[in-house]
């Protein structure tokens, strides 16, 4: 033993995201839609940087979503520009002085990859790898028999108002089985404040305390042979949910519960006009 540690410092690659987003369409979809279309080693070892108009104007917990699955790209870290929401944030939270660190005006790319998001649909992820994203609109009519929503991937409280949204006043399909998994305590405590949780309830969904549950097929949602689910969780992985015999589909949110209440596939925006 040399009493050293042996790193390489990953390359960094760009990937820019222009337009404006569509309803129903967030970090998720971005984050699928860029796996999709660069693989699940397109990022192997590398920093994936994250900015563009849309990033610009995309909430905190759409980038926490896109910085959880920057690994599924095989990416070492996914890293956003820091901004005034940004500082909002961690000054209300951190508990000593901070240092803010940008990229270098002349920093160098190994690759940059610029899209245009203007006309992205809420994306789909197919079995078995978070690479097989596709429009929602092109999936077909699927029926479900599991939704989960949350996790530490869209447990965020701004993921549980948007699920909300779609479940006001509606009911869970009678074959689905609904989990809503928020991602930590505090969030879980605001949720029950802002009567989210008790909109989860009514529409007759089971509200997990916070934990891995069903996302690494623990418990509160293994899905069994045969069975497939939607879930707005980071992997699909053959296994990854409980029986090697299941499918699991990846979607945002909105998706999934929009999903959940129709028992099939569904864009958010069906459910919400009805």
């Amino acid at each position: 033993a040399t009493g050293d540690t042996w790193m390489v410092v990953p390359p960094s690659i760009k990937f820019n995201y222009h337009g404006r987003l569509k309803e129903w369409v967030g970090g998720k979809d971005l984050i699928l839609h860029t796996i999709g279309e660069i693989g699940v080693d397109g990022a192997s070892y590398a920093a994936m940087e994250f900015g563009g108009e849309v990033i610009d104007r995309l909430s905190l917990d759409g980038r926490f979503t896109m910085a959880n699955m920057a690994i599924e790209a095989g990416g070492k870290a996914g890293l956003f520009n820091v901004d005034e929401q940004t500082l909002q944030f961690v000054e209300a939270r951190a508990k000593r002085a901070f240092t803010v660190y940008k990229s270098d005006p002349d920093a160098v790319y190994e690759k940059t990859y610029d899209f245009d998001v203007s006309n992205l649909e809420p994306q789909v992820a197919m079995p078995h790898s978070p690479a097989n994203a596709r429009p929602v609109s092109e999936v077909g009519n699927i029926m479900i028999d599991q939704a989960v929503i949350g996790s530490c991937t869209n447990g965020r409280l701004g993921d549980l108002r948007e699920a909300a949204r779609i479940l006001e006043g509606k009911k869970i399909h009678p074959h689905v089985r609904c989990v809503v998994v928020p991602a930590t305590q505090k969030i879980y405590m605001e949720a029950v404040r802002e009567g989210l949780v008790e909109t989860f309830v009514q529409a007759g969904a089971s509200v997990s305390t916070p934990t891995c549950g069903p996302c690494p097929g623990g418990h509160m949602g293994v899905v069994a042979a045969g069975e497939k689910a939607i879930s707005s969780t980071n992997r699909n992985f053959i296994g990854r949910m409980g029986s090697p015999q299941a499918e699991i589909f990846l979607a945002n949110p909105a998706v999934v519960a929009a999903s959940a209440v129709t028992g099939c596939i569904t864009h958010p925006k069906e459910v919400a006009a009805s």
